[in-house]
């Protein structure tokens, strides 16, 4: 079943409508929105790939009624409630405000900062390199997470069962798919593999335009 945030390549949902040279936030609340959600992720209590899934975890209905983001605000609600931070009740305005450790929190002098450093997910492993540059690839038929039923994976519908030519290696990085449910970086190797459009859909605008996807090497074996 197609998971209802896996829209690349969906037919059905209208056209992608490009946004405005320069613009960044359609609203002055977006800009809150995308503050107070690093403020939270600052207290270290969940990485971008929990925080991902948590937005893919929202109910269908909601998905597609929200806009961009109050997906952002709606998993973000749950986050803070799944891991302590922050009561169902408060969230509702139903109870008082509680005292919470500020040790970490995010001043507006630290985001610059913060931003410029990114968060580098390279790490090393013991998983050995399988591909080079050049070899023809193959990604997994079924785009599903292999380690948690409904899990997070960044292997989208349309490329399952795809064939491929690896462009570039990455090196190894943490594998989303353990890391968004706490289970271990379980770094592997990661690779830019580039696709025909053709090979991805039966009638692309324009056959020979190729698609470039970072995948990890679990979701590949050889063409």
């Amino acid at each position: 079943m197609t998971r209802v945030h896996d829209m690349g390549g969906r037919f059905g949902d209208g056209p992608v409508t490009p946004e405005p040279e320069g613009e960044v936030f359609h609203e002055d609340w977006h800009k809150r929105a995308l503050a107070i959600t690093l403020a939270a992720a600052a207290h270290g209590k969940w990485n971008i790939d929990i925080s991902r899934h948590a937005r893919e975890r929202l109910a269908p209905k909601d998905y597609a009624r929200f806009s961009y983001y109050e997906k952002w605000m709606a998993g973000l609600a749950d986050l803070l409630v799944d891991t302590g931070l922050v009561s169902r009740a408060e969230l509702a305005g139903a109870a008082p405000d509680v005292s919470s450790d500020t040790s970490r929190t995010l001043r507006a002098e630290g985001v610059a900062p913060m931003l410029a450093a990114g968060g580098p997910a390279d790490r090393p492993s013991d998983v050995p390199q399988q591909f080079q540059p050049g070899d023809a690839v193959v990604t997994r038929r079924i785009s599903a997470n292999r380690l948690v039923d409904g899990g997070h994976t960044r292997l989208p519908v349309y490329a399952a069962g795809a064939c491929g030519c690896v462009l570039r290696v990455h090196g190894t990085h943490i594998l989303p798919d353990s890391s968004a449910h706490r289970l271990g970086e379980a770094a592997e190797p990661l690779y830019a593999v580039v696709f025909p459009a053709s090979e991805l859909w039966a009638q692309p605008e324009h056959p020979k335009d190729e698609i470039v996807l970072d995948l990890w090497q679990s979701y590949l074996v050889p063409a």
